[in-house]
């Protein structure tokens, strides 16, 4: 895995470089950097995806479910969580689970991605009111669009709420 880092950084800062330019308002919240909540037990996980995600994004990390929920509940919530499912204690389906039920953070995107590949783990998720799922190993364009794909959704379910308010009092 270390005699991977320097290629993996170099293709890292190569893409990044690449995509920076196609950054949307709909990754910006509230004249902000959207916050992205990643969730891994694995430490050179987080790292990655920190990495990858930092350049445009603010980045929370949780390093197992108890946390994850501690950290989505607060004051200043993350607007995406990307959560591994395999974890000791709490699994990411265990999590997604109370996150759904918590009216306070059942809207917030949740991506699954993990090494899991079966089909039956994919609907799993969903089924739980996941997003997105991505597996690893994971390739940064793929993170990197569907993360903003799935923000832009979000500011904009947000942004009719806000309307619906509006037109409604």
């Amino acid at each position: 895995i270390n005699s991977a880092r320097p290629f993996l950084r170099c293709t890292i800062d190569t893409i990044i470089v690449e995509v920076q330019m196609t950054l949307s308002k709909h990754e910006v919240v509230d004249g902000d950097k959207a916050t992205v909540l990643i969730v891994d037990d694995n430490s050179d996980n987080l790292d990655v995806l920190s990495g990858v995600l930092r350049p445009f994004y603010k980045v929370k990390a949780a390093i197992n479910g108890e946390l994850a929920l501690k950290v989505a509940g607060a004051k200043n919530k993350p607007d995406i969580i990307l959560l591994d499912i395999m974890m000791p204690g709490m699994d990411g389906y265990k999590v997604c689970r109370q996150l759904k039920l918590n009216p306070s953070t059942a809207n917030i995107p949740v991506i699954f991605v993990t090494a899991k590949t079966e089909t039956k783990d994919e609907e799993a998720g969903f089924e739980l009111g996941a997003v997105d799922y991505i597996t690893k190993p994971i390739s940064v364009p793929i993170v990197l669009a569907r993360v903003r794909a799935q923000l832009a959704l979000y500011n904009q379910q947000r942004e009719l709420e806000i309307l619906v308010k509006q037109r409604t009092r």
